[in-house]
C-alpha cells in the first residue's frame, strides 16, 4: 500500500459516521438497529456510496444466509429434536454433574456450528431446566457453560455465527478496492475454520471442567410462571409430584373391562392422563373409555406409587415412555391453571357432568378453592366461581380453552405447537442444505434457503412461523451496516487509518499486531454488536495486512473469530439470555469470563498461526 494517501472530505465524513456509530452502539441512545438504519440513510444522503448500491446489504449473500439459518433452526426446534437430545443427556449422563455439564455444553457447541448461537441457547434453556429439576442440580452451574459453549460453537463453521457468515461478503467487497498487483482473496469454505473451532470448543470444555466449575456460583434459579411452570411449583402448591409412566394392561389385570372413571377410583390410583387402545395414543381419555387387554395407560405419579399400583392390578410398568413420549413432550403438552369466572356455564356442574376431557381435552388434577386444595373425589366436585383447576392438556387444546368464555387460562401458552411427526422432513432438508453447501457450487444463501423452503413446503413450519423465527433486528442491523464498511473501502478511509496508525506505532511485529487486533475485536464486541465490530474492523485489518506484508485473510479471520470472545460482560445476546434464568450477577460473568477470554485469545491465535 502506498504511503501517500491524503485526507479527503469524504474520509472525514466516513470517520464522523464511524464515531457516531460507535457512540450510538455504546450508549444505546437509540436501539442499535435503529442506529444502524440511521447511519445507512446518512451515507445515502451524503453520497458516500453510489445510490444503486446503498441497499445491496438487504440482498447480500450473508443476510439471506442468516435468515435461512434462523428458519432451519426453528424447524429443528418445532419437531422436538432438542427434546430427544435432552432425554439422551439425562439417560447417559447419569447423576454426575461434571458429565452432565460436559454433555450439555458439548452438544450445544456442536449445534451452534449450524445455527445461530442465540437460537441454540434458546433451545437448550428448557433442556437445562429439565435436567436441573430432574437431577436437583443448580441451574447456575449449567447455564454459563452452555452459553459460553454456544458462543464458541459458532466458530466451528462459516455459518455458525453472523460475523463468519458476513466475512466472505466483506472479503469480496475488499477485493474491489485491492491495490494494483495484490492477489485477490478467496472466500472461506464451510469448514475452513473447523480445526480452530474444535480447538476453541475443546479448550472451553476443558476449562469448564477443570476451572470454571469452581468459579461458577451455586445459587438457586428464580422461578417464573412459564408455560406449565415447573415441577417444583406444582409440587409445592398442589402436592402434585412424580413423573409420567406407561402401564401395559395384561390379560390377568382386574382393570380389563373397566372404564377410566372406575380405574381412577381404585385405591392408590395415579393420575390417568393418556390412553392407547386400538387407535392412536391420545391425552385426556373420556371417563367412559373402556380398558382392554393390551391397553397402554399414561399415568402420573411417583415411581413408588405407580409401581405399587402396577403390582396390585397386574400391570406391566414400561421402562421408558415408548408410546406417549411425543404426547408428553413439554413443547406439546403440560400442566396449567384454569380459573372458572363469574357467568361461566360450568358453575354448579360436577367435573363429571362438565365432561372436560371429552369436550375440551383437559384432565383435572386438582382444584385450588380458596385456602384448600381438593385432590380426592374430583369427579363429584361441583364447580364454583373462582375455582382454579390444575389441569393437564396439550397446548393446542389449552389455546381453545383460552378462547372459551367459560374459562380464564392463568398460564402462559407456548406460541408454537411441536410437530414430532415432521422430524424426518426437518432432518432431511437440513441435511440437504449441508450437502449443497459442501458439495455443490451454489452460494451459501441459495444452499441454506433450499432447506428452509423445503421445511415450509412440507409443513415443518408455516410461512408465518418462518417469518416469526427470523430476528429482523439482526437482519436490519447487518444489512444497514454493510454500506458503512463499503464506504470505508471505496473512500480510502480504512487505508488512510492504517497508514497513519503504522506511521505512529512503527513495525511492532506480526504476532503483536495479531494480538492487538484480537484484543481490539474483543473490546468492540463487548461494547457493541459483534456484527458491527466485524464490519468496522475487517477492512482495517485487511489493510494492515497489505501494508505490512502479512496474509490479509488471516487478519480478517482474526477479527471474525475475535468478535466471538464475548464472555466478560452479559452484553452478548447469549449471555443476556441466560443471566435471568441462572440468577447471575455481572460479577459472575467477570469472574468466569476473564480467564475464559484470555484462554480464547491464546488458543485462537495459536490455531491461526499453526494452520494459516
Amino acid at each position: 500500500m502506498e504511503g501517500d494517501l491524503k485526507l479527503t472530505g469524504d474520509m472525514l465524513l466516513v470517520m464522523a459516521l464511524l464515531g457516531l456509530t460507535i457512540f450510538a452502539f455504546v450508549t444505546e441512545i437509540v436501539r442499535i438497529d435503529v442506529a444502524a438504519i440511521s447511519i445507512m440513510v446518512l451515507i445515502g444522503l451524503l453520497g458516500l456510496v453510489p445510490a444503486d448500491q446503498l441497499f445491496d446489504g438487504f440482498a447480500s449473500n450473508a443476510v439471506i444466509a442468516v435468515i435461512a439459518v434462523m428458519i432451519l433452526g426453528a424447524g429443528l426446534d418445532r419437531t422436538g429434536v432438542m427434546n430427544t437430545v435432552s432425554a439422551s443427556i439425562i439417560r447417559y449422563g447419569g447423576r454426575s454433574e461434571s458429565r452432565i455439564v460436559s454433555m450439555l455444553a458439548g452438544t450445544v457447541g456442536v449445534m451452534s456450528a449450524f445455527m445461530q448461537n442465540t437460537g441454540a441457547t434458546a433451545l437448550f434453556l428448557p433442556v437445562a431446566g429439565r435436567v436441573s429439576s430432574r437431577l436437583d442440580l443448580p441451574l447456575s452451574g449449567l447455564l454459563i457453560p452452555i452459553g459460553f459453549s454456544a458462543i464458541v460453537g459458532g466458530t466451528l463453521t462459516m455459518v455458525g455465527s453472523s460475523p463468519l457468515i458476513l466475512l466472505n461478503d466483506l472479503i469480496l467487497t475488499s477485493n474491489r478496492s485491492m491495490p494494483p498487483g495484490a492477489e485477490a482473496m478467496r472466500p472461506f469454505s464451510l469448514f475452513s475454520v473447523t480445526p480452530i473451532g474444535l480447538m476453541l470448543l475443546g479448550s472451553t470444555l476443558l476449562f469448564m471442567w477443570l476451572i470454571g466449575s469452581r468459579l461458577l456460583p451455586r445459587r438457586p434459579a428464580e422461578r417464573a410462571a412459564s408455560p406449565g411452570r415447573t415441577k417444583n411449583y406444582f409440587a409445592d402448591v398442589y402436592g402434585i409430584t412424580g413423573d409420567v409412566h406407561e402401564l401395559l394392561v395384561t390379560v390377568d389385570s382386574p382393570l380389563v373391562g373397566m372404564r377410566i372413571r372406575e380405574a381412577e377410583m381404585l385405591d392408590g390410583a395415579p393420575l390417568l392422563l393418556a390412553i392407547q387402545s386400538t387407535d392412536k395414543p391420545r391425552l385426556a381419555p373420556p371417563a367412559d373409555e373402556m380398558i382392554w387387554v393390551g391397553t397402554i395407560l399414561g399415568v402420573m405419579g411417583t415411581r413408588e406409587q405407580v409401581g405399587r399400583f402396577a403390582v396390585d392390578n397386574k400391570l406391566r410398568l414400561q421402562p421408558r415412555l415408548r408410546t406417549f413420549g411425543a404426547l408428553f413432550d413439554p413443547g406439546r403438552a403440560g400442566i396449567s391453571e384454569v380459573v372458572i369466572p363469574p357467568g361461566s356455564n360450568l358453575v354448579g356442574k360436577t367435573i363429571a357432568n362438565a365432561r372436560l376431557r371429552s369436550r375440551f381435552g383437559i384432565s383435572v388434577l386438582a382444584i385450588n378453592r380458596g385456602e384448600s386444595i381438593v385432590r380426592d373425589g374430583l369427579r363429584s366436585e361441583t364447580l364454583k366461581v373462582g375455582d382454579c383447576l390444575v389441569s393437564h392438556s396439550t397446548w393446542r387444546d389449552l389455546s381453545s380453552v383460552a378462547s372459551d368464555r367459560d374459562f380464564i387460562v392463568a398460564t402462559d401458552i407456548p406460541k408454537g405447537e411441536q410437530r414430532p411427526q415432521k422430524v424426518s422432513f426437518a432432518l432431511t432438508f437440513f441435511g440437504l442444505s449441508m450437502f449443497l453447501v459442501l458439495f455443490a457450487n451454489f452460494n451459501l444463501s441459495v444452499a441454506l434457503l433450499t432447506g428452509a423452503i423445503g421445511m415450509i413446503l412440507t409443513g415443518v413450519l408455516s410461512m408465518d412461523e418462518a417469518y416469526q423465527a427470523v430476528s429482523w433486528k439482526t437482519v436490519f442491523l447487518m444489512a444497514s451496516l454493510i454500506p458503512l464498511g463499503f464506504a470505508m473501502e471505496v473512500t480510502g478511509t480504512a487505508a488512510w487509518l492504517v497508514q497513519e496508525t503504522l506511521a505512529l506505532v512503527g513495525d511492532v511485529g506480526t504476532i503483536w499486531m495479531q494480538i492487538a487486533l484480537a484484543v481490539l475485536a474483543t473490546i468492540f464486541t463487548l461494547v457493541m454488536s459483534n456484527v458491527g465490530a466485524t464490519v468496522l474492523l475487517v477492512p482495517i485489518a485487511i489493510n494492515i495486512a497489505l501494508a505490512t506484508g502479512a496474509n490479509p485473510m488471516t487478519y480478517a479471520l482474526i477479527i471474525a473469530l475475535g468478535t466471538s470472545n464475548a464472555f466478560i460482560l452479559p452484553t452478548h445476546p447469549v449471555n443476556a439470555m441466560i443471566i435471568g434464568p441462572g440468577n447471575y450477577k455481572v460479577k459472575d460473568f467477570m469472574r468466569v469470563g476473564l480467564p475464559m477470554s484470555v484462554l480464547f485469545l491464546f488458543v485462537m491465535l495459536l490455531g491461526l498461526n499453526l494452520l494459516f
